[in-house]
């Protein structure tokens, strides 16, 4: 799945991952078996379109979208349609719990860390401490939390939930912060060996706030590899990824955690907790919509991608807004917009820059149709990565679509809190510059890849700097725009 990332929270997305979630062929039910999984695309019925999404799905998820001020984002934050995913991954859930049994992945591994992400990283992660260890540091963190934030957890008695801090003694204190202090250090870790410019942009945050970004990344990156990792079937993944969303749903209900890269998540709600569940369940439905019977790999309006770039990028920052913090004066509310309108730019541009890639490697098409025809691109020269000049036409029509969005974003820089500012903008302005790669290049997304490497990004830096000082608002650095109000931006 091309997964970008922050959105107003910018930096998951600066090198994230450009295509987190790869279709994978699909796998065969076993004889006599009903499986969701078992009809492929092609020989789905006639109903059914582009992937496994019909084109009612589609349209009533796209129609329950909500428009926000200056009708440029639209904000599908807990669109939930009847959808075959969404069905499938209930049918999931309800068979873990009907079970009665503690579900175990396939691996019996730390979920979402598997073989590849222990290689990227280089060495094994989160064996540092015993299942007894991590237990007892999250009822240290839900002792932390205000008095009444987690509910009692059913069938435990007489267990430390919130507000009582003060039982656990220094020692025991020390011993727990220690635990989690190396917990955020592989999070890092992780962060550092799949997404280095982000983790880079991290190292402009206060220690709080940085760890707890890493801690968002890496949720976003074990979400991904369970969907993503190679399996014996996909119904395999489809209890893997239902058993995460009722991981999830428990840590924000009761606290409760399965592993060590739980504890990082449960302590930053604890610190943070306006902290929203529920882009993080819209990015899981995001994942599914790149599973090929579940999901959709053609997009026929810009309206249907923007939905697609909401649940895969614009959930980022509303993940993280919370941890930035805003300036006086705005709240959540306020910077959503310019937030998600970030999202949108960062996901056109990793669609824009892997054009090629996506139809080579993933047989995807993420470009709407209805543009494809205006321009009179066919899909047949994508795949035969022929550049004409009505892709270069085409391309230009995008490019500036996706600027439109960096503009709008440009606003909610000044609403967050002063420390978030620059990695913000410096994201916002390296991620920016790929476009200027794509135009560097004659406009070929389909055989050249725009990169910038890491010493155009640190010379950005400073002019990125600049642009969060107030004194930018009147005097803007040559070539760029002056930041226009909610009303007035493009």
């Amino acid at each position: 799945m091309k997964v970008s990332s922050l959105a107003l929270t910018a930096f998951l997305s600066v090198g994230t991952c450009s295509a987190f979630v790869a279709p994978r062929a699909l796998q065969v039910a076993s004889p006599g078996s009903t499986s969701l999984f078992s009809l492929a695309p092609s020989q789905a019925s006639s109903g059914r379109s582009k992937g496994g999404r019909s084109g009612e799905e589609i349209k009533t998820e796209v129609s329950s979208g909500k428009v926000l001020e200056g009708g440029k984002v639209i904000d599908f934050e807990a669109i939930k349609g009847p959808s075959q995913a969404e069905k499938a991954l209930l049918e999931a859930k309800n068979e873990i719990r009907s079970s009665g049994l503690k579900y175990v992945p396939a691996d019996s591994g730390i979920l979402g860390i598997n073989a590849d992400v222990i290689a990227e990283v280089g060495h094994d992660l989160g064996t540092f401490a015993s299942a007894e260890e991590v237990q007892n540091c999250a009822k240290y963190l839900r002792s932390m939390a205000a008095d009444g934030f987690f509910e009692q957890q059913p069938g435990v008695n007489g267990e430390v939930v919130s507000g009582e801090a003060e039982s656990f003694t220094t020692i025991k204190k020390t011993e727990y912060d220690e635990l989690l202090r190396k917990a955020y250090f592989e999070s890092g870790e992780v962060t550092g060996a799949f997404a280095k410019t982000f983790f880079m942009g991290t190292q402009l945050l206060p220690p709080a706030p940085r760890e707890a970004i890493w801690a968002i990344y890496v949720w976003c990156r074990r979400t991904d590899e369970i969907v993503d990792a190679p399996r014996e079937s996909d119904e395999e993944m489809l209890q893997d990824l239902a058993s995460w969303e009722m991981r999830l749903e428990n840590l924000w209900k009761y606290g409760e955690v399965e592993d060590v890269f739980d504890l990082c998540l449960l302590d930053v709600l604890v610190k943070y907790p306006t902290l929203p569940i529920t882009p993080f369940m819209d990015m899981i439905r995001g994942m599914l919509m790149d599973v090929p019977a579940l999901g959709q790999d053609r997009y026929d309006t810009f309206d249907e991608l923007h939905l697609y770039c909401y649940r895969v990028a614009g959930t980022v920052g509303l993940m993280s807004l919370p941890v930035f913090g805003c300036a006086e004066g705005y709240n959540d509310v306020i910077a959503k917009e310019p937030a998600l309108s970030l999202g949108v730019a960062f996901q056109l541009t990793n669609i824009l820059r892997d054009v090629g890639e996506d139809a080579k490697d993933r047989g995807r098409v993420y470009l709407p149709q209805e543009d494809l025809k205006r321009f009179g691109v066919t899909e047949e020269q994508i795949f035969a990565h022929r550049v004409d000049e009505n892709y270069v036409n085409f391309m230009k029509f995008q490019i500036a679509r996706a600027r439109m969005y960096y503009e709008r974003a440009r606003r909610g820089v000044f609403m967050l809190a002063p420390q978030s500012r620059l990695p913000v903008q410096s994201s916002l302005d390296a991620y920016g510059r790929i476009l200027d790669k794509i135009e560097e290049n004659g406009y070929d997304s389909l055989t050249t890849r725009a990169y910038v490497d890491k010493w155009e990004k640190l010379s950005i830096i400073p002019f990125s700097w600049y642009r969060t000082l107030d004194i930018s608002r009147q005097i803007p650095l040559p070539g760029d725009k002056q930041i226009p109000t909610l009303e007035e931006a493009p």
